[in-house]
């Protein structure tokens, strides 16, 4: 596709993670894209920060032939009277400003959650264009079903991109309707030669396609006024309802969406992007799956476990807000530790690529790219475990969706090309019971020829175990459902009081918990990787 450009998102300090990483790190994973072909690096910050993007657009401009486009977070409404409201248009246009002097070639407005409301794109548009002498680019998620009328007053105001999506994949927690919108404003001044038609033809293509991600939806099925009171974006509400699924709060989905926007109050009113909203979910999630409401965790939040996110957040690994957050709830979180006043990436060592990377051929494949190097930089306990799945499997991407995500029907066929020209067909003819240990046989033509595998199948269990629950003042157990995923203490172990004893995992979310008070681990009750229910008991402190 020689004549479009590509764009990508970069958190800035926090690169394409959830936390701030190494300068080096960042100047090599931006150069690292733009020679895989990436021209436009849309950079922000997750409270926007300038400081967190800085370096990033510094080394878009000098080290790249790409456009460093420097991006605005939108939350809030700028349209509130309150004189002392802290989102209003001299926040925005001072912020424009700053990236402009740190040498942004594009400014963007990303409105993650579709808050700006139409009257407000037509005050704020105009106002950000007389600030700054740069393209201004518009970026909105249409949960309210309203957003389409925010690009056409963007656009009578002479915003200079607006970004849409094909008509079957837009609408909802995603972009507005391009299809309809090159529509609307055919035999406008502004109208833009486009194949509507052809256009059409690739929507219903996609549409056949979003069929089989169905599982994968949002769960909305109109648009809602909701947003403008919780304000979760639009990435981020289809990833947070199966979070809730995963964690057995399916049926608390509305209470933990009435706690996100609590917290987001707790927590003083932050921008919510990614990884930002996302440690606001993970609090929304802790407190709807403990009982706690805000006035419990003020409470009794000096023996809570927060969430590994939250205390992140709170201790400025991701960054300064621009008027801090709550002492009072900081100091609850942190427990005494201080946090960073200025950048966290000044508190990291650069990282020895050319040695790392040699170390990590070592310890993968030295098949392995830089590419992949900087995947592992960025995730590794990811990274490991899609490299051991590839191990295990293949290459799976070469299998048809519909096989990989709801398996073979009865003598259903399917072909595979497993390499450019070699194509494998594979029916599934039988599959036997289970024997007492879980073990089916699998029958199949492969090429035509009958072959068979077995195969554990981990949905039959016999007995379900029970674990027992922490009821005592000196039972230390899980306070929410997740794996165990690290156990950090062992038996006969001298504990003082916040000694960190174990860590749950669940759906990205991570919890550390620590002791509540000194003195000896009596018994580890539980092994890692097991999967605990809630109030599972772990550690027993004698």
């Amino acid at each position: 596709i020689p004549n479009i450009l590509f764009q990508m998102l970069f958190r800035g300090a926090n690169a394409v993670g959830y936390k701030a990483y190494p300068d080096n790190i960042i100047e090599k994973f931006i150069i690292e894209s733009a020679e895989q072909g990436i021209d436009i690096f849309r950079i922000f910050d997750s409270l926007n920060w300038i400081e967190g993007m800085r370096k990033s657009i510094q080394v878009v401009r000098e080290q790249t032939n790409g456009l460093a486009e420097a991006t605005i977070c939108y939350t809030g409404d700028v349209l509130n009277p309150d004189p002392n409201y802290r989102y209003n248009i001299c926040y925005y246009t001072d912020l424009a400003k700053q990236l402009e002097d740190a040498g942004a070639h594009i400014i963007a407005l990303k409105d993650m959650a579709g808050l700006l409301k139409p009257y407000a794109a037509q005050v704020l548009i105009p106002a950000l264009k007389e600030a700054v002498d740069l393209p201004i680019h518009l970026h909105t998620h249409d949960t309210s079903s309203m957003q389409a009328a925010t690009l056409l007053k963007a656009i009578e105001a002479d915003v200079d991109i607006v970004d849409a999506c094909l008509s079957s994949m837009s609408g909802l927690t995603s972009q507005p309707n391009l299809n309809s919108m090159i529509a609307v404003m055919q035999g406008q001044p502004r109208e833009q030669a486009y194949d509507l038609p052809s256009l059409n033809q690739y929507a219903n293509y996609w549409e056949d396609v979003r069929e089989i991600y169905y599982p994968f939806e949002s769960g909305l099925k109109a648009g809602t006024a909701e947003v403008y009171e919780h304000e979760i974006p639009g990435g981020q509400y289809s990833n947070l309802r199966p979070q809730s699924i995963a964690l057995g709060l399916e049926h608390k989905f509305e209470e933990v969406k009435k706690n996100y926007a609590i917290v987001n109050k707790m927590f003083g009113d932050i921008v919510k992007v990614t990884p930002s909203s996302k440690v606001v979910g993970d609090m929304a999630i802790f407190m709807t799956s403990n009982g706690l409401s805000e006035a419990d965790v003020m409470q009794q939040g000096a023996t809570l476990a927060f969430p590994d996110s939250v205390i992140d957040l709170f201790k400025g690994n991701l960054g300064q807000t621009d008027n801090g957050f709550p002492a009072a709830l900081s100091q609850l979180i942190l427990k005494g530790d201080q946090p960073f006043t200025d950048a966290p990436n000044a508190h990291l060592d650069p990282v020895e690529i050319d040695i790392e990377f040699a170390a990590f051929q070592q310890q993968f494949d030295d098949q392995c790219t830089m590419l992949d190097f900087l995947s592992y930089q960025m995730y590794p306990k990811v990274y490991q475990d899609f490299y051991q799945h590839q191990q295990d499997y293949g290459d799976i991407s070469t299998l048809p969706s519909t096989a990989f995500f709801y398996a073979l029907k009865h003598r259903e066929e399917v072909r595979v090309e497993i390499a450019t020209g070699k194509i494998i067909i594979i029916k599934l003819l039988y599959i036997s019971d289970a024997d007492k240990g879980g073990i089916r046989t699998v029958t199949f033509n492969l090429n035509g020829q009958t072959r068979s595998i077995t195969i554990r199948d981990d949905s039959v269990v016999s007995t379900k175990k029970t674990n027992r629950k922490a009821v005592e003042e000196n039972e230390i157990g899980t306070p929410i459902l997740g794996r165990l995923s690290q156990i950090m203490v062992k038996q006969d172990d001298v504990i003082e009081k916040n000694t960190p004893l174990f860590v749950i995992e669940a759906m990205k979310m991570e919890s550390t918990i620590t002791a509540p008070f000194a003195g000896v681990v009596h018994k580890i009750h539980l092994q890692e990787g097991e999967i605990l229910e809630q109030g599972d008991l772990v550690v027993e402190i004698g």
